[in-house]
């Protein structure tokens, strides 16, 4: 059996911890390998050899830095067959969507190329009488990432190259239910260029989380997960006095308007509820079906679920994966069956999927729900499976209300013709990323990706100006040079003149 090591200061890295955990190939139900389960030693260990790499990392060139950057891009490229298919093997999406999601991580490499440009900051002159200020930012220190098992390359990709960028060396604890991707960027950055112990991976589970918490020489957290797990982080951060994001749960909801275009929302709503088998934080897993247009839209998506190509991610006629663990299939078939006792009236019934040959992957079909009500637990709860639900709104302003009352507010789209409809809502709609006749409305990397109430504990989202700012922290200077006149001590606040 396969072993899935650490990778700690440019190497492989056993660590002194017996434990492990088993990785699976979803779409055969069959187990892959072994992951080494980090202890509160090894993960101390990685630290500390991060933080003896900071200091000669943040003292290059930011020109340098990125540098390592622009080559790190070049292998990504050149290797991306190779890790798009170890995405597959472990967390069982189709290759096209596994293949997508590297290039979006891949978009923040390239912004991170720009890294020189990012940290200058502003001057100032003559604030004062012969007075100068400006400020500038700096790197914080040994930055870590605990990561979730939907996008064993992409978020990760959200978190690292900006931190190292920015001068600060890293720890990554990713999923270990699909660890291999991380360890292999790690050996990429490594062939970049990267210094020894500046980027470093340690697989584990809760007590490698904790020991990242309660390390003092890790200076910031980032986080994407569950809702309790963000903010278990966050407030054990917080004590800790570390630096933290911490992004949560969803519930994204597409409001469909009736003067939409139907066919462009229900193409849309396919491919946000289904895609990567609805294990996405991005996922639309509730329709908003305003006025009359419920039933149109409901015979429309049930057709189109009904005719969901699923089967292994490798094969280039499916369109849906195997869920990444027999144990998540059951949770999210417990779901549906909560449904069905819930009141909801049950479309199309995905439960009972099999492939011939895949017998033993982790298979669901779509499910579809409609006449779904915002007291069942399948609508306030996220399911993070391929199962979506049809809501019915009388009017805008009731959708916007359903919208705005939920718990989480990660993202939200509408689909409507009326630019009035459309400004209303995104001004209006109290979530962090909002799409007009977009249904999975993530940010590029120029820009920053984040939540609103309990889908972000923190100040600041991931990635583009907001991940500068950080992985940074500000200074600002302020600066007079002796003339050879000497002035008196003043005792009063001191202004400028």
């Amino acid at each position: 059996m396969k072993t899935i090591q650490h990778f700690v200061d440019g190497k492989t890295f056993s660590g002194n911890s017996n434990r492990t955990g088993k990785v699976y190939n979803p779409a055969t139900g069959d187990q892959s390998a072994e992951v080494k389960l980090a202890s509160t030693k090894d993960v101390n260990d990685a630290v500390a050899n991060a933080k003896k790499s900071f200091e000669e990392w943040s003292n290059k060139p930011p020109l340098q830095r990125a540098r390592i950057m622009f080559k790190f891009k070049e292998l990504i490229e050149k290797y991306s067959d190779e890790l798009t298919k170890i995405i597959v093997a472990e967390h069982g999406k189709v290759y096209e969507d596994a293949k997508g999601s590297l290039k979006r991580g891949l978009e923040v490499v390239e912004y991170a190329c720009g890294i020189p440009q990012l940290l200058k900051g502003e001057f100032t002159e003559n604030v004062g009488a012969n007075v100068d200020s400006w400020s500038m930012r700096q790197p914080l220190g040994v930055c870590a990432g605990i990561t979730p098992f939907n996008f064993p390359a992409m978020v990760p990709m959200w978190m690292f190259p900006m931190a190292i960028a920015c001068g600060n060396s890293f720890i990554l604890k990713p999923s270990e239910k699909d660890p291999s991707c991380s360890i292999r960027l790690a050996e990429l950055l490594k062939d970049a260029g990267l210094p020894d112990g500046v980027f470093n991976v340690v697989n584990g589970d809760k007590e490698s989380v904790d020991a990242i918490i309660n390390n003092k020489d890790i200076q910031a957290v980032s986080f994407v997960g569950s809702t309790p797990i963000a903010k278990y982080i966050y407030e054990n951060c917080a004590k800790n006095e570390k630096r933290v994001q911490a992004l949560g749960g969803a519930k994204n909801h597409c409001v469909v308007m009736p003067d939409c275009d139907l066919d462009q929302a229900v193409n849309g709503l396919m491919g946000a509820a289904y895609g990567s088998a609805g294990e996405r934080c991005m996922a639309q897993s509730v329709a908003v079906a305003v006025g009359g247009v419920g039933d149109k839209l409901v015979e429309l998506l049930s057709k189109k679920v009904e005719a969901l190509k699923v089967g292994p991610g490798m094969d280039k006629e499916s369109e849906m994966g195997p869920l990444v663990t027999k144990e998540h299939l059951e949770k999210v078939k417990g779901y549906v069956d909560i449904g069905v006792k819930e009141g909801a009236k049950l479309i199309v019934d995905g439960r009972n999927f099999k492939i011939q040959g895949y017998e033993k992957g982790f298979y669901i079909g779509g499910c579809l729900f409609d006449y779904v009500t915002k007291d069942m637990r399948i609508y306030k709860e996220e399911i993070f499976g391929p199962v979506l639900s049809v809501v019915r709104a009388k009017n805008f302003d009731e959708a916007l209300e359903l919208v705005n009352n939920h718990e989480f507010g990660n993202g939200v789209s509408i689909f409507t013709r009326d630019g009035d409809t459309g400004r209303t809502f995104y001004n209006k709609a109290k979530i962090g990323m909002v799409g007009i006749n977009i249904p999975i409305p993530v940010p590029m990397a120029f820009h920053s990706f984040g939540g609103w109430k309990r889908s972000l504990f923190g100040d600041q989202h991931m990635h583009g100006p907001e991940g500068v700012r950080f992985y940074t922290k500000l200074k600002t200077i302020t600066s007079r040079w002796p003339s050879g006149l000497r002035s008196d001590p003043e005792f009063v606040m001191p202004t400028m003149k």
